[in-house]
């Protein structure tokens, strides 16, 4: 219910918006409280609660309520209460853990375990791997590409959209380009997945469900996180998109072997010294 709330927030009227905005920030004090006090501290009318309610699906505030008790029930609930300007850190720090399991439990059961075998077939069979982002998601190509060349693939991450489109025209069917984008409708991204699978690449998405870009790949793990950009809020399809490469690059490399071990535990061996020695606590 409060997943459904964030998503058609944007599309309520204003006054009905901040009813919803009341139920995201106080789920607990709304489900308990009549529907009098409920427009008091939404700003708005009674009816108005009532139309909110029905907007959502229910017949009425009961129904609304009965609804909204179930879905907080299952779990921590998803969208987690705004983070306030008068928030202690402690309070922005338990939001902010709250936000991000709820969102990665909520993740966890939108991916396609066929999609998701898919993936990780195409990319331990490839001859190269190419990751493009922008922005924000042009960081978490980057942390990719960190983690597949340590299995000795020949992989790299470009952000720059002029480099992504030269490189995806030069790659070959035995390539896999993975396209990260939370909206999916990024031209730059688009533009260069194309260029790709006009040269015969495999590409691999890592976006949002029905996005453009998910409708190009050839293998698309989606996931749907509601948040507001123009909030302080933590970016959380950053973290769900990092969890994603994560699983990638595990289940690849399991299915390359052994010989995966032995690169790693070789990169070890090479950059244990340059660390520091811990020091032996005196008894």
């Amino acid at each position: 219910m409060l997943d459904e709330i964030a998503t058609r927030l944007p599309k309520l009227s204003a006054a009905e918006a901040r009813v919803g905005e009341l139920v995201l920030s106080r789920p607990e004090s709304v489900q308990s409280a009549p529907v009098a006090e409920i427009a008091r501290l939404a700003g708005v009318s009674q009816p108005t609660v009532i139309r909110f309610c029905r907007s959502l699906g229910a017949s009425g505030l009961s129904d609304f309520k009965l609804k909204l008790a179930r879905s907080s029930a299952s779990g921590v609930p998803y969208v987690h209460a705004a983070v306030r300007a008068d928030d202690a850190p402690a309070d922005i720090a338990a939001k902010v853990f709250d936000n991000t399991m709820s969102a990665l439990t909520h993740c966890r059961s939108q991916i396609d375990p066929a999609a998701l075998e898919a993936a990780v077939a195409r990319l331990a069979e490839a001859r190269r791997i190419e990751f493009y982002g922008m922005g924000n998601s042009g960081i978490i190509a980057a942390d990719a590409q960190h983690k597949f060349f340590r299995f000795g693939m020949a992989t790299v991450a470009y952000a720059d959209p002029h480099i992504q489109t030269m490189a995806a025209s030069v790659l070959t069917p035995d390539d896999v380009l993975v396209a990260i984008s939370n909206s999916g409708r990024s031209l730059e991204i688009l533009d260069a997945v194309r260029v790709a699978r006009d040269s015969g690449a495999g590409v691999i998405a890592l976006t949002r469900h029905a996005s453009p870009l998910a409708e190009l790949a050839d293998v698309a793990l989606t996931i749907d996180v509601p948040e507001d950009a123009d909030s302080v809020s933590p970016m959380l399809s950053r973290l769900m998109h990092l969890v994603l490469i994560d699983i990638l690059a595990v289940g690849v490399a399991l299915r390359r072997g052994p010989g995966v071990i032995d690169l790693l535990e070789k990169t070890k061996r090479n950059l244990s010294g340059r660390r520091l020695r811990e020091r032996k606590s005196e008894s």
